[in-house]
């Protein structure tokens, strides 16, 4: 594993947390509306024209449902081939080109760093433009004075918020049985993690971004290896957002477990983590990193490979009570340890890098643009150094 890629995989995942949480975007409810379990807005019929608020505060009005979608990301992306909306879409990212098909629609991103284009989303006439937070106010008001209607979603920072994200994109595209049959099958498996790990020991698990970096305590990961039965022992270390941490700190916490998080989420093969219980005992795997890193609905395939790595014989038992049609899908997605090395939204919400293991003073969960401009100052950085 390159240091230098690792991180850099490390500071684009601190790009995410532009604005605030999912639930802040709501819609105008009609009649037959109605607001869910999870906070979101249950949209029936899927009636037409649909009014929503977004993350920039903008209510954004969908006259008719949109046959062109451009979506800007790939967690908007992969929520569209989940809900049925696949043939909408006429544009993607780069970051895309995982999904099946996807080849075949415009790549609307630019060279290097360079999120979105405008010209090429402006290209492709679309009805709709899905901007997840990773977009920046600039862009979507670009887009906006160009004519196009743009929904600006903000960061998800739990399974819950990608329920009412996945569900909302539904009513914005005229998806919504879609989108209510992938909450469903979600629900269900997150339900199977949860009987399964209820009562169970917690082991001690470190996760591994690559280059002795890792994810602790006010993070979407934390958050799915607390749902699949783990104890973080970045969290333990007093660690909050993403941080590089000690070899000190690494024999001291001795994890049970090292998750790596997809192509660069490789341990540093040092002493401190060779002798550590997890190498020692062959207690270490990859998950996907698009589907860890995205927030949108493949997110369960990491947490179900977690809970079914930490507590087999727990899972297997939760497993057989539940009833599912995508078993076999499940099982392949688990198994894929393949991805494009992709970062977004869901992995962002608090600035504390450090050696050491102690969570920066100051920071907290939504830090906004200003910490952004500093992740893509460390990008700048780190790309130059060889």
């Amino acid at each position: 594993m390159n240091q230098r890629f690792a991180a850099l995989f490390a500071a684009l995942l601190l790009v995410g947390s532009v604005v605030g949480p999912v639930g802040s975007a709501t819609a105008t409810m009609g009649p037959t509306d109605a607001t869910d379990a999870t906070g979101g807005v249950s949209q029936a019929d899927c009636s037409f024209p649909f009014t929503a608020s977004d993350a920039t505060g903008t209510e954004v009005t969908v006259e008719e449902k949109p046959e062109r979608v451009v979506t800007l990301s790939p967690s908007a992306a992969q929520t569209m081939w989940e809900i049925g909306g696949k043939s909408q879409v006429v544009g993607v990212s780069k970051f895309s080109a995982y999904l099946d098909g996807a080849d075949s629609r415009a790549n609307v991103s630019g060279a290097g760093r360079t999120a979105v284009v405008v010209e090429k989303v402006v290209a492709e006439d679309p009805d709709l433009v899905l901007a997840p937070n990773v977009i920046t106010n600039e862009t979507v008001t670009k887009l906006r004075e160009a004519g196009l209607t743009v929904y600006r979603f903000g960061p998800a920072t739990s399974v819950e918020d990608i329920y009412a994200k996945t569900e909302l994109t539904g009513e914005l595209t005229g998806n919504c049985e879609g989108a209510a049959e992938t909450v469903s099958w979600m629900k269900d498996r997150v339900e199977t993690v949860r009987q399964a790990v209820e009562g169970e020991d917690s082991p001690s698990v470190l996760v591994s971004q690559g280059g002795g970096w890792t994810a602790g305590e006010g993070t979407f990961i934390n958050n799915l290896v607390e749902l699949a039965g783990g104890e973080n022992v970045a969290v333990t270390a007093n660690v909050s957002g993403y941080a590089k941490l000690s070899d000190e700190v690494v024999v001291e916490q001795n994890p049970q477990y090292i998750v790596q998080l997809g192509q660069f989420g490789a341990y540093p093969k040092t002493a401190a983590y060779n002798n550590t219980a997890a190498v020692k005992n062959g207690n270490v795997f990859t998950v996907n990193g698009n589907f860890v890193s995205q927030p949108a609905p493949q997110v369960v395939y990491p947490l179900t490979k977690m809970a079914k790595t930490f507590h087999p014989e727990a899972y297997a038992e939760a497993n057989a009570s539940v009833e599912t049609t995508t078993q076999g899908t499940e099982t392949s997605a688990m198994e894929t340890t393949s991805d494009s090395g992709t970062t977004e939204e869901a992995m962002a919400d608090d600035t504390a890098t450090t050696t050491t293991g102690e969570s920066s003073s100051g920071t907290v969960p939504g830090f906004g643009a200003s910490a952004a401009l500093v992740a893509f100052a460390t990008v700048a950085l780190l790309a130059s150094r060889r």
